[in-house]
């Protein structure tokens, strides 16, 4: 977390409870390599940061107000109650900053309903609470999800292997500079792009995929940091940034929180998921494609924690943490290659 004077402006502003329309006790704010998020009483605000990475692009205002808009329609597609709406930021002719004021609009963010973080599904696996009845759960709603979920022309085209292609590779591209750096050796990073590489090569089987209805508008980073397990299930945060990112077949998506589940050890609650999701969908060819996409989502992950070690304002335990939980994603790709 940043110290406070290195905020724009109107963040700093909005860690004043003075500026809500209703309680805010004890707000705090939460960053991402992409968003600020600041909890305040019982409901969020999140604000994108002014970045662009090439695949995401949030340089501009007017880019950042297209992202929330296509935030809060894409997750309300599973949180409908959750997501509750645009908000603004304006600057008051009398110096201050609010929300929805009736001054110059500055920024743009999506408020939510503040889920109970002891039931996030992150911390139910930390406390060793994760139950079959919650992954019964999650299969009942995707299931559906995925069977409403567009599956147009358009999206269709992005099952093919040369489209996945470009998701996978670039993984590789990105991460040849950290070998042998502390967590990802040679052998792997030889066996794991061996094995995606001849899996890309077998274009039928994609094909299969894309004939039989299976690339959809998806969630894209379905994993257990992004769902929450309450009274109901609540799965938010779907990648709004990219199509390319969304749009895939339903096995990689599945796939994702399949391989978290293995990541935390818990492989016959993976397993469940996944026969329990065949079951419900009819989709048994989902197994021909499972451990590609688990090692893709697997080595995704790898990546992710070589690039947070790799940031110079990162303290030098959160980066061995990093390596360390990069080392073991790794691994658990090489798992999956091998299988």
């Amino acid at each position: 977390m940043l110290n406070n004077g290195h905020l724009p402006l109107f963040l700093q502003a909005l860690l004043q409870a003075d500026r809500y329309d209703h309680p805010a006790p004890d707000i705090r704010l939460v960053q991402t390599h992409i968003s600020y998020v600041i909890l305040a009483g019982g409901f969020v605000y999140k604000f994108k940061k002014s970045v662009n990475f090439g695949f995401l692009d949030f340089s501009d205002l007017d880019k950042r107000h297209h992202c929330c808009q296509q935030e809060l329609l894409l997750n309300r597609r599973l949180c409908p109650d959750i997501y509750l709406g645009l908000v603004e930021v304006t600057a008051e002719p009398d110096g201050r900053w609010q929300l929805n004021g009736k001054g110059e609009v500055v920024e743009y963010g999506v408020k939510m309903v503040r889920m109970p973080e002891e039931r996030m599904m992150a911390q139910l696996i930390r406390s060793g609470e994760l139950s079959v009845s919650h992954i019964d759960a999650l299969v009942e709603v995707l299931a559906d999800f995925y069977q409403r979920a567009d599956g147009s022309d358009e999206i269709k085209r992005f099952g093919t292997a040369a489209a996945v292609g470009v998701n996978v590779l670039e993984n590789f591209d990105q991460t040849r500079s950290f070998i042998g750096q502390g967590a990802l050796r040679q052998d792997q990073f030889d066996q794991i792009s061996s094995y995606a590489r001849g899996v890309l090569a077998r274009e039928e089987l994609f094909q299969q995929r894309i004939d039989g209805g299976f690339i959809r508008d998806c969630h894209g980073d379905l994993y257990s940091a992004n769902i929450c397990l309450d009274d109901k299930v609540h799965i938010y945060d779907c990648i709004e940034f990219n199509q390319r990112f969304r749009y895939c077949d339903v096995a990689s998506d599945v796939a994702f929180l399949a391989m978290d589940l293995d990541f935390y050890g818990l492989d016959a609650l993976a397993h469940r998921f996944i026969e329990g999701f065949i079951r419900k969908t009819a989709d048994p060819g989902l197994m021909g494609m499972l451990n590609f996409y688990k090692c893709y989502r697997a080595y995704v992950r790898g990546k992710i924690s070589l690039f947070t070690a790799s940031d110079p304002a990162v303290d030098p335990a959160v980066k061995a943490a990093c390596l360390e939980n990069g080392a073991k994603y790794f691994i658990l790709a090489q798992r999956y290659a091998a299988a």
